[in-house]
C-alpha cells in the first residue's frame, strides 16, 4: 500500500464503485452519502472518521484499520469485520442497517449500537462487554459464547441469547425481554 495521507476532507456523494477509494490513510475524514458497496477497502486505515448516510455492504474489510470511526444512518449489509486489523478497533452504530454482518471473535467492549437493525448478525465470541444495544432490532442474531458482561440490552428487541451458552453476568436486560433467555426452554410466558 501506498504511504498516502488525507486529512480533514469530506467526501460527498461520491460513488466509489465506478472510482475506487484510493488506497490511503485517512484522518478526520467524513464521508457523507458516499456509496462505497461492493468497494475494496483492504488495508485501508481510517482514524477519527465519520461515516453519514453511507453504502457499505459488501466491502471488503481484509486488514481494514477502523479506530475511532462513527457510523450514522449507514447501509452496511454483509460485512465481515473480524477480517479488519483489530489493533485500536473501535467504532459505534447509529441508526445503521447491517444484517447478515459479522463481529466473530472481536473485543467489542464499549460498543454502541444504536436504533440499528442487526439481523442474522453473527456474534460469535465477542466481547460485548459493557456494549449498549439500545432500540436495536436482533432478530436471529447469533450469541455463541460471547461475553456479555454488563452489556445494556434494556432496550433492544427480537434477541436470543441462551445464557448457559453466553457470560451475562450483570448484563442489564428489560422485562419484555426476559422472554428472549428463556427460548430454549419453550416455556409459555403470559403477561
Amino acid at each position: 500500500m501506498s504511504e498516502n495521507y488525507i486529512a480533514e476532507k469530506t467526501f460527498t456523494k461520491e460513488d466509489f464503485t465506478l472510482r475506487a477509494l484510493p488506497k490511503a490513510e485517512y484522518e478526520n475524514c467524513k464521508f457523507i452519502g458516499c456509496n462505497l458497496s461492493n468497494a475494496d477497502l483492504s488495508g485501508v486505515k481510517f482514524l477519527d472518521c465519520e461515516f453519514v448516510s453511507c453504502n457499505l455492504s459488501l466491502a471488503s474489510l481484509t486488514k481494514t484499520t477502523f479506530n475511532e470511526i462513527s457510523f450514522n444512518d449507514c447501509k452496511m449489509l454483509g460485512l465481515r469485520f473480524e477480517s479488519c486489523n483489530d489493533f485500536g478497533l473501535t467504532f459505534s452504530f447509529n441508526n445503521c442497517k447491517l444484517d447478515h454482518s459479522s463481529f466473530y471473535k472481536l473485543k467489542l467492549k464499549k460498543t454502541t449500537f444504536k436504533n440499528s437493525q442487526l439481523h442474522e448478525v453473527d456474534f460469535s465470541e465477542c466481547d460485548l462487554t459493557n456494549a449498549s444495544l439500545d432500540n436495536c432490532d436482533l432478530l436471529s442474531a447469533t450469541f455463541d459464547r460471547t461475553i456479555l458482561e454488563k452489556a445494556d440490552f434494556k432496550t433492544a428487541y427480537n434477541y436470543i441469547i441462551d445464557p448457559d451458552q453466553n457470560r451475562i453476568k450483570k448484563a442489564k436486560f428489560s422485562q419484555s425481554g426476559l422472554a428472549g433467555l428463556l427460548t430454549k426452554y419453550d416455556i409459555v410466558i403470559s403477561q
